[in-house]
């Protein structure tokens, strides 16, 4: 087997935490999307596996059994030698080691090659949702993915190089049971329409998140301050931060602001879908 795979950025549109079972897991309501930009991976089949990491982002990247890449082969017996290429800067809120596995075992099951049924979720909670690699709402720990249907949304992501350690958000969170969304999500036809519903909703990790790590409300505050913006919000447990336009142009247009103001965040105009 030799194969190319593309691992997409993975944004919380929404993240409520809606309560916390006995072993310590959250549980979650949150509307995901996926970006056209994220992490590139190569695999050829092979004896023993091999993992190699290149990119922006490969500077501390584990490339032994700590990488979520390599336990995702393990976890569906398959060796070889796995390529990296890390687009996407780690630690962010936007799933790239979910992803990256995700990518890896979807890339696998197109072999033929069986996975079991709770190997996603032993990766991660983003897992599941990211081998779906499309618009979904995922409750739960992340068991229940369930598609969406998303218009096209033109965004910008804003990392600022901010690491934000998830335990110390999720220890600073005031409240775990938290209203869920709506029983029904809405078909939305344009970005404003799903902007001024997604206005409605939350990200309950964002607040502890500006706690720990101040520097967030200085990118949430640099989005707000673009022209057309529609929502600005953290994604995930951060520190990336998006912002929705009602066009391609008018993120690129904030893109081109963000970065000439701050040029050591990294900013991305991309399409959500």
């Amino acid at each position: 087997m030799k194969a190319e795979a593309f691992a997409p950025a993975k944004i919380n549109l929404t993240l409520h935490v809606t309560g916390q079972r006995e072993d310590g897991y959250h549980l979650l309501d949150s509307l995901v999307a996926f970006a056209d930009i994220g992490d590139r991976l190569n695999l050829i089949s092979g004896p023993e596996l091999m993992l190699s990491i290149a990119g922006e982002f490969s500077n501390g990247v584990p490339t032994g059994h700590r990488n979520l890449v390599w336990q995702a082969a393990e976890a569906i017996g398959w060796t070889g030698s796995i390529h990296l290429e890390k687009h996407l800067p780690h630690g962010g809120g936007i799933g790239g080691g979910s992803s990256d596995a995700a990518a890896v075992l979807r890339t696998i099951i197109a072999q033929g090659i069986e996975m079991a049924e709770t190997a996603p979720l032993s990766l991660g909670a983003d897992v599941l949702v990211c081998m779906q690699a499309t618009a979904a709402r995922m409750r739960g720990i992340g068991e229940k993915v369930e598609p969406i249907t998303l218009p096209p949304l033109p965004a910008l992501l804003v990392n600022p190089g901010i690491t934000v350690p998830t335990g110390a958000i999720f220890s600073a969170l005031r409240s775990r049971e938290n209203t869920p969304m709506p029983a029904d999500i809405p078909g939305f036809k344009t970005p404003e329409d799903c902007a001024d519903w997604l206005l409605g909703q939350r990200n309950d990790l964002q607040a502890p998140a500006r706690s720990v790590a101040p520097g967030i409300a200085d990118v949430i505050d640099a989005l707000r301050d673009t022209r057309d913006v529609l929502l600005t919000r953290m994604s995930g447990s951060g520190s990336t931060c998006f912002a929705l336009y009602p066009t391609l142009k008018a993120a690129h247009f904030a893109a081109y602001e963000i970065g000439a103001a701050q040029p050591g965040w990294w900013c991305r105009a991309t399409m959500l879908s």
